[in-house]
């Protein structure tokens, strides 16, 4: 019996996982600035890069950091 961990399987996308950061910040009751300011010290809900310029946030992402205070690894 083979006791090799198994790698969790991703969870594709659904439409409406990922907000923008108008969004994020409404959820989270906070200031767009306060967001850009987080990102920028590495700190808050994950944020993810689109590109060049997009920003979003996946809502499982800033549920976490809501219950868990969990911030960017």
């Amino acid at each position: 019996m083979s006791t090799t961990p198994h790698a969790p399987q991703a969870v594709p996308l659904q439409p409406g996982d990922l907000v923008t950061e108008r969004e994020a910040a409404a959820i989270l009751g906070v200031q767009r600035k306060t967001l850009q300011n987080w990102r920028t010290l590495r700190k808050g809900p994950r944020a993810k890069k689109i590109g060049a310029k997009i920003i979003r946030y996946n809502r499982a992402d800033l549920l976490a950091f809501i219950e868990n205070g969990e911030e960017v690894a």
